[in-house]
């Protein structure tokens, strides 16, 4: 039996749809060819039937879009760039998140999702990447997806690392928010070259890692592809133990 994987989704009525509904796209193509059944979970469910939904799901996938409501980082919204909030979103997220963490549901991160594994144990976020120090820009959503400005360079010993094979990475970006604090339970594994974090785990879960960049839209790179393999494949072995 194939794993079922849940994918949060944006609002229909985000600003940037047509981008996001791309992205989307891509990454039901990552999850299916690493053999996962992809679920797309929609927005509005009530807390009892989201909780149902996620009990039967594998893994959870954390997709990117919007920013997310600055009071969920106990913050005032202090940035006229701040775009795509949606309270509905980040309930929707929270929630699945923290279920999939307690019960140790293996989950993946991407962009916004990385940022939303932040904030659910308890890290900041940049409200715009102008605020970190030395800033090099990391927005080129305007651009080729492909298009890879900037290397990461990965943490030795890391679950990413051992995923990627490698300890330097060249990246899209497409992101104006970053992770600030970095959330206690959390490590960060790979930095962009002006300090930023670029990826997340946290240790003590079977599958639990996120990442700054978009790898749903560099499929045909092994490397990138290959990020939705283990996860897929985490989530593969959580069911064969049940």
């Amino acid at each position: 039996m194939r794993p079922l994987i849940g994918i949060t989704i944006h609002p229909t009525i985000d600003p940037d749809r047509a981008n996001l509904d791309r992205l989307v796209a891509d990454i039901v193509e990552g999850v299916e060819r690493a053999g996962g059944l992809p679920l797309l979970v929609p927005l509005g469910l009530s807390e009892s039937t989201l909780r149902d939904l996620s009990s039967r799901l594998a893994g959870l996938l954390l997709s990117g879009g919007g920013d997310i409501e600055p009071e969920r980082y106990h913050a005032p919204a202090r940035d006229t760039r701040l775009g795509g909030l949606c309270a509905e979103r980040d309930r929707t997220e929270l929630l699945l998140t923290g279920w999939a963490l307690a019960e140790q549901q293996p989950l993946f991160g991407i962009c916004r999702g990385a940022q939303l594994l932040n904030v659910a144990l308890g890290g900041t976020l940049y409200q715009d990447i102008s605020e970190h120090p030395g800033a090099i820009r990391h927005t080129f959503s305007d651009e080729d997806f492909a298009n890879r400005p900037h290397a990461v360079r990965v943490a030795e010993e890391s679950r990413l690392a051992r995923i990627l094979k490698q300890p330097l990475l060249d990246v899209n970006s497409l992101h104006h928010q970053a992770i600030r604090d970095v959330a206690p339970a959390l490590q960060a594994v790979a930095h962009a070259p002006d300090g930023l974090v670029e990826a997340v785990e946290l240790p003590d879960a079977p599958f639990a890692l996120a990442v700054q960049w978009h790898p749903e839209c560099l499929l045909a790179l092994p490397e990138h592809q290959a990020l939705f393999d283990a996860f897929v494949a985490a989530a593969d072995k959580r069911i064969s133990r049940s």
